[in-house]
């Protein structure tokens, strides 16, 4: 049986990877922007009355080219906002900023109209290696407007098959879960609880799934880590 939150777990389909070159870009060309504003206040101040009117005409030349810099530049930044915003969209209306990192896994947190914190990690080993497929992620995420705690996420890299058996592997325990796209999620929501203390005292996760092609992948994930970065999360998510 899948959770009524099933829709609210499709939101979660990226992770920022490029957002804070994004950010450093932005910082760099706001910079970037002042000192020519500070440059075209000193070049508008003329020297003499007999070369003031040869400074007007350079200072409006150069006033004109640094509009259109300006222009530019305010274009592109809007552009690389807008990519990082379909981007992080998944994770709330806020950027997502990295809390801490505990071993393997990193806490994070998107502050927008609601509050969306997590822990993640990516594979550390996929078979076979020679499967194209995109990055994968673990999140484990809290979302206090929903009354959403600890839920566990899996982000294949691949179209998942209809029907297809996919399983989380924790020491000797297996639980069965259920893909819809590239996502997987618990099937049955009610062991979600126990899935998580597991995931707390176990040291290793293996995620087993079909591809929509037939094909069979296998991925490894840490465990070092996860229960501080839970703790993290807990304190900014309560």
């Amino acid at each position: 049986m899948i959770r009524s939150a099933i829709p609210g777990r499709a939101k979660c389909e990226a992770f920022p990877r490029v957002l804070l070159p994004v950010l450093l870009s932005l910082t760099l060309c706001s910079a970037a922007l002042a000192q020519q504003q500070s440059s075209a206040k000193s070049a508008a101040t003329p020297d003499t009355k007999s070369t003031s009117s040869k400074t007007s005409k350079t200072s409006q030349t150069k006033s004109d080219t640094k509009t259109s810099d300006t222009k530019s530049t305010g274009k592109a930044a809007k552009g690389k906002e807008e990519k990082a915003g379909k981007k992080v969209a998944s994770l709330g209306d806020g950027k997502p900023v990295l809390l801490d990192t505990f071993h393997d896994w990193g806490a994070y947190k998107a502050q927008g109209k609601e509050k969306t914190c997590y822990a993640l990690a990516s594979p550390k080993e996929r078979a076979p290696s020679t499967l194209k497929r995109d990055q994968a992620y673990v999140f484990i995420s809290s979302r206090p407007s929903e009354n959403v705690r600890n839920e566990v996420s899996i982000i294949m890299g691949f179209p998942l098959k209809d029907n297809g058996e996919t399983k989380a592997e924790i020491g000797s325990a297996s639980y069965e879960l259920i893909g819809k796209g590239t996502n997987a999620w618990i099937k049955n929501a009610a062991k979600e609880p126990q899935l998580v203390e597991d995931l707390k005292r176990g040291a290793k996760l293996t995620i087993k799934a079909a591809s929509s092609k037939g094909g069979q992948s296998t991925d490894t994930y840490s465990l070092a880590g996860l229960s501080q970065a839970l703790e993290r999360v807990q304190k900014e998510c309560q």
